[in-house]
């Protein structure tokens, strides 16, 4: 069974307070008609803090799409590797281990994807598959867990890696004056994620069932427009109401599986706002202190898009008690307006057989050198 473990996490040095951003906000636009409005909502976030790649005098300038771009994957490189090397620690594998990478980001763009540049540099095999998701926005972190979960069941006994790479204040836009860019500027984070789903053995949420779901018509409700000055953010008013129709989802997806939504022993819910959370806990029939996790990640974090449900696991592991066989959900959601869920239990590793494999793969690894 795929099981996925403790996921590493890292955000940037350079940090920018709630109070930071507010002062920024009467001082950018001090005239803008709108300022109280967008005050309130960034206030209301609960985001004490977020992490950017640059200080905040860098990242209010825009030396074009090109240029960002290129920090971008800069900064990737320099920051991905390490992240990696303790996810695959926390697995107990090593980079001859994996079988597939899968690698999210809306943030920024390249071709051929990182996976390509992590396996010639980092010793992944040659025969590694790579899944680039570049599209599916903050649902992608939820989209990564449900494909590796897929591939592990298509090939058992695989082991897949997952990174997710943001850095949302790249995609800052001086010119966007609209109420849910303000927001959105007071709101996102940057960091970078990584975790192991493996295909037998481990500690951590052993994976059971997996689905998406879609609400009609909602596809402008969060979109980018992509200018030559890059990545221009697009959220509509209405996005805070989508808990309304994606709760039903989980509880169908749930209700198929023999569980039920409302009595689960823990949630892993992207935190894109404060409102999504709310909502979810009332839909769901579900008390507040059960998406801590989440709430956790945004208030130190903000929304750090595709990261967001890894390190909410992450938070979950910490914590340190949860117990086995604890029944429980991940979801994430993002353009589309897309959902992506899955449903797992929690599973402690068996210590006498994961010396075992250990042993049997060093006697592979002994065996191919002396052949």
């Amino acid at each position: 069974m795929a099981t996925l473990c403790k996921p590493a996490v890292s955000v940037p040095e350079h940090v920018i307070t709630m109070e930071d951003t507010l002062a920024l906000a009467r001082s950018l636009h001090e005239d803008h008609p709108q300022l109280p409005l967008a005050l309130r909502l960034i206030e209301n976030t609960g985001v004490s803090k977020r992490h950017i790649v640059q200080p905040i005098e860098e990242t209010l300038r825009h030396p074009g799409f090109e240029d960002r771009n290129m920090l971008y994957e800069a900064e990737a490189k320099r920051r991905v590797p390490e992240v990696v090397r303790r996810a695959l620690d926390h697995a107990e594998l090593r980079p001859a281990d994996i079988d597939m990478i899968v690698y999210v980001s809306c943030t920024g763009f390249m071709m051929p994807s990182l996976t390509a540049w992590l396996i010639n540099t980092m010793d992944f095999p040659g025969h590694t598959r790579q899944l680039p998701i570049a599209q599916l926005g903050c649902a992608a972190g939820g989209a990564a867990i449900n494909r590796a979960h897929d591939f592990c069941r298509a090939y058992p006994g695989s082991n897949v890696l997952i990174v997710a790479c943001e850095f949302c204040s790249l995609c800052y836009q001086p010119t966007d004056l609209g109420v849910g860019s303000l927001l959105s500027n007071g709101l996102f984070g940057d960091a970078v994620a990584a975790a192991v789903v493996r295909g037998e053995g481990g500690t951590g949420i052993r994976m059971e069932r997996n689905g998406s779901h879609l609400v009609p018509d909602t596809t402008d409700w969060i979109a980018y427009s992509v200018r030559a000055t890059g990545f221009h953010f697009l959220l509509d008013k209405r996005v805070p109401t989508t808990m309304e129709p994606l709760a039903p989802a989980l509880r169908t997806m749930a209700d198929q599986h023999g569980w039920d939504a409302t009595g689960l022993d823990f949630y892993i819910i992207h935190a894109g706002g404060p409102r999504i959370l709310d909502d979810l806990s009332r839909f769901l029939e579900v008390a507040p202190e059960a998406f801590r996790f989440s709430r956790g990640t945004l208030t130190e974090y903000g929304n750090i898009a595709s990261a967001v449900v890894l390190d909410a696991v992450r938070r979950l592991f910490d914590e340190g008690v949860v117990t086995d066989g604890a029944r429980g959900i991940v979801a994430g959601f993002g353009p589309g307006i897309t959902a992506e869920m899955a449903l797992g239990r929690w599973t402690v590793a068996d210590s006498s057989a994961e010396l075992d494999m250990a042993g049997h793969g060093l006697l592979e690894t002994a065996g191919r050198a002396t052949s």
